[in-house]
């Protein structure tokens, strides 16, 4: 198990390649690197991350909110082949870079009205999706997020049971966004868990480092142990969480330091 920042904690700070860079310098043993627009979504710029990375392994990539992965799920057949190949194009990049995991937010609900999800056909795609990554040596990790089909306790079990190789990615901010306890997606998605995105959140409501907020951390991880997590704990925040980028480096300790208790 290790633990790391996510280059989506410095968007809007830095560029993808200087975030990663940035990170590099700062010794960070592990990352998630945010490709942040389709001009990342391809070999060439995954080459030149790679040039920068140093030390630093990349555990997993994740894409810019809706870019395209919803319309992977699209009735329109024109739109689905599009979108399957800008995926193919990320994973070569991701695959560059050597990374292991791709973080994935899936179709979105966007609609107020009902929506009930054909679980036949949504395993299917997910099932060509990951069939389709795996020769890039990359699995998939479908994150809990509160806009997407993954907003609720359920999506990933039935999509599990009609799948191969489906991994889990937990996001601790999009539990509290969906309104759901935490531990409920830890259990769920269970030892599939391979990457977990955490954060905290002040007493005023409003979003911060962790260690700086009141989340029970010695408790997601001590969930996050008992159901065999052994995969990559990344620091994920806005960038209006903090002021100085040196608090990043102090969260990071904190949980170093909290996870040595634990794991």
């Amino acid at each position: 198990m290790k633990i790391g920042i996510s280059t989506a904690s410095l968007f809007s700070r830095y560029t993808t390649e200087d975030a990663l860079k940035f990170l590099c310098e700062n010794k960070v043993e592990v990352a998630e690197v945010f490709l942040e627009s389709f001009c990342e979504y391809n070999l060439e710029f995954g080459k030149m991350l790679n040039g920068l990375r140093g030390d630093t392994k990349v555990h997993s990539v994740h894409t810019l909110t809706t870019q395209f992965e919803p319309t992977l799920y699209s009735v329109n057949e024109r739109a689905k082949a599009d979108s399957f190949k800008l995926l193919k194009e990320t994973m070569a990049a991701a695959k560059e870079l050597g990374a292991k995991y791709y973080t994935f937010h899936g179709g979105a609900r966007f609609k107020k009205t009902p929506f009930k999800i054909d679980y036949e056909r949504v395993g299917k795609i997910t099932q060509d999706i990951i069939d389709t990554i795996a020769p890039f040596g990359i699995s998939l990790a479908y994150e809990n997020v509160h806009w997407g089909y993954y907003n609720y306790i359920g999506f990933f079990e039935e999509i599990r049971k009609r799948t191969s190789g489906l991994k889990g990615t937990f996001d601790i901010k999009q539990a509290r966004q969906s309104g759901i306890f935490y531990g409920d997606y830890i259990k769920e998605m269970g030892g599939d868990i391979v990457t977990a995105h955490l954060s905290d959140i002040g007493e005023d409501g409003k979003m911060c480092l962790p260690g700086k907020g009141t989340t029970d951390f010695n408790d997601v991880l001590t969930r996050l142990s008992d159901v065999g997590f052994d995969g990559a704990i990344l620091l994920e925040a806005y960038a209006s969480d903090f002021k100085e980028t040196d608090e990043l480096f102090e969260s990071l300790e904190y949980l170093k330091n909290l996870s040595s208790k634990i794991f």
